[in-house]
């Protein structure tokens, strides 16, 4: 077991700084562009690919980290550098999460290289969970797969929303339900190979935030994988769905669950970035501007906003850091701390920049200045990858061990 330490080793602070360099010099001065175009910014994604950052190599590194803190890390500068061109470059991770949380070791062997590419040859994956019907309430989802024992393929047919990379993603992981009585117990994950028939986008979402990662809808009409597509193999299906039905609701893990836990520490440490950056220009804002004669940081009233948007900060990176040392060491989160980190570094990012905003004034408010596109972008980290409403059942249901609603 990793020794818990708070100090980063020599390989960690470098990564950082190699990084937060990239943040500085590649992504910050194209961020404003890319969010006006709300196109995917395939330059900066080659860029970090050329530089083995957009790599299955850089990403299975950092998870593998013995301390676990590798992939916030990792987040945590590349999300300071601009959140929507970090989704761009981070989102085929959660494709590369839902492979190695329910698939077999040749799934993964096979699948994930392909969802980077190469350096020469980019490309994207899309996580394919949430539905015009089922976003929040995973028992609901329509998509349905369906196996034909004849070919050994699966057919399925549904459609997906809020999909990052949906449609323009060279593999996709999708989500159905194969036994629509046992709701989210008869849920599982498909690879959905490039070029299959049946697959196409639909609608591509004009966002509030994060306008340079892609979103949009997928639609699967009659879609054929083989059935070495279905992540984990039948027969751990089989046996999954069995207990399911015999009522032991505790024999086995739902599929699209088990991706988003394994992120949820992740997520936060993007949104921890995001206010980081926005905390940055405020206390470099509140120390040059001058108004009544001072610099506005000698009001009591400013520099304890500042105080508090500096331990929210330090507060939510601690909850990450913990809840992804946890998972690295195989300790069970008893109290959702996963959740806990995601929810409380997701609230802290919307706080830290309304009040970078609020402290700008005017300037806050218009696109000359950051902090209005930071504010944009940390909308969306109390609402995907579970609202802040789940968080907090899901942290609930974890203490009293009662059934809330």
């Amino acid at each position: 077991m990793s020794t818990f330490s708070l100090d980063p080793g020599p390989d960690q602070l470098a990564v950082r700084d190699w990084l937060h360099g990239f943040a500085a010099d590649v992504m910050r001065p194209a961020a404003a562009e890319w969010d006006e175009r709300e196109e995917t910014p395939w330059p900066v994604i080659q860029e970090a690919a050329k530089l083995g950052i957009y790599s299955l190599d850089f990403y299975a590194q950092q998870f593998f980290d013995p301390s676990g803190v590798g992939i916030p890390i990792a987040m945590e500068e590349l999300f300071w550098g601009d959140a929507g061109l970090g989704l761009a470059i981070t989102g085929t991770t959660l494709a590369a999460v839902a492979v190695l949380a329910n698939g077999t070791d040749e799934q993964i062997g096979t699948w994930a290289p392909q969802m980077f590419g190469t350096p020469e040859d980019v490309k994207l994956a899309a996580f394919c969970s949430s539905e015009p019907d089922a976003g929040s309430d995973v028992s609901a989802l329509r998509t349905r797969a369906v196996y034909d024992e004849a070919k050994d393929e699966w057919v399925i047919n549904g459609t997906k929303t809020w999909a990052t990379n949906g449609g323009i993603a060279h593999v996709h992981v999708v989500v159905a339900t194969v036994d629509p009585e046992l709701g989210a117990r008869g849920q599982a994950s498909f690879v959905v190979p490039p070029g299959t028939p049946g697959l196409s986008q639909g609608q591509k979402f004009k966002k509030h935030g994060i306008r340079a990662s892609h979103t949009a809808e997928v639609v699967l009409d009659g879609v054929r994988v083989p059935g070495s597509c279905l992540l984990g193999g039948k027969e751990k299906l089989d046996e999954r769905l069995a207990r399911a039905r015999e009522g032991a609701r505790k024999g086995g893990k739902n599929a699209a669950m088990a991706t988003f836990e394994a992120s949820r520490p992740a997520v936060g440490a993007q949104a921890i970035g995001i206010a980081r950056a926005a905390y940055e220009v405020a206390l470099d804002y509140a120390k040059t501007r001058v108004q009544f004669g001072r610099p506005i940081i000698d009001n009591q009233g400013v520099a304890f906003q500042l105080a508090d948007m500096k331990t929210r900060i330090d507060a939510a990176r601690l909850l990450v850091w913990r809840a992804s040392w946890m998972a690295a060491t195989n300790q069970p989160f008893t109290s959702a701390e996963g959740s806990m980190s995601k929810l409380y570094a997701g609230e802290t990012a919307k706080y830290v920049t309304s009040q970078a905003m609020q402290l700008l004034g005017g300037n806050g408010f218009t696109r000359e200045y950051p902090v209005e596109r930071m504010h944009r972008d940390s909308a969306i980290y109390t609402v995907f990858e579970g609202t802040s409403e789940i968080q907090r059942l899901v942290i609930a249901r974890a203490i009293s061990g009662m059934p809330i609603r």
